[in-house]
């Protein structure tokens, strides 16, 4: 073909066109059930959120619950554990940012933005496992009287914070708002 012959389409470049999509669609078609396979089943829709009765927690109680198959730690901080928390500045802190699913990504740390907020800055909720290698932290105990990960070392402060040893971030907290005052709705 020279450099002034033009390109005709023909019946050729039709059949090649027409195979490829039939064989686009039918890949398609193909692979459909292996992706729809894939979503959640009822049981884990189920599980999305959970409805939490914290009534019976006084303050320094704290409740343990299972959401999406990690625990949660639910606690009714007492005066002392919100002023040690709130004494703490964040340059102190190993991670900076609040990790709060209800905040932006760049909230930073402080007590408030770690707990439900001014007005029950006395809960805190949080997802209770080590941000180092998954392990499930004891509560109350540590340096800082907060949690400790007896595991590798890891000590975080009473909004659940990491403040010593080899975890990288602080405990996230997940979505979650009060329905009432003795109800939270996780998730």
């Amino acid at each position: 073909m020279s450099a002034t012959e033009t390109h005709d389409p023909n019946r050729r470049d039709f059949l090649y066109i027409a195979t490829g999509a039939a064989a686009a669609v039918g890949a398609a078609a193909v692979a459909w059930p292996f992706i729809d396979q894939m979503r959640p089943d009822a049981s884990t829709l189920a599980q999305a959120s959970i409805e939490v009765d914290v009534s019976s927690l006084t303050p320094g109680a704290s409740l343990v619950v299972k959401w999406r198959g990690k625990p949660v730690f639910i606690r009714n901080r007492t005066p002392e554990e919100i002023e040690s928390a709130k004494a703490v500045s964040l340059d102190q802190l190993k991670d900076p940012l609040a990790r709060n699913a209800n905040l932006g990504s760049d909230a930073p740390a402080n007590d408030i933005d770690r707990s439900a907020g001014k007005d029950k800055e006395n809960w805190l909720v949080m997802i209770g496992v080590c941000t180092h290698l998954g392990c499930i932290p004891l509560g109350q105990q540590g340096d800082f009287g907060g949690w400790f990960c007896p595991c590798h070392g890891s000590h975080y402060d009473t909004a659940g914070r990491i403040r010593k040893g080899p975890a990288p971030q602080n405990m996230a907290v997940p979505a979650f708002q009060f329905t009432s005052d003795t109800v939270v709705k996780i998730g």
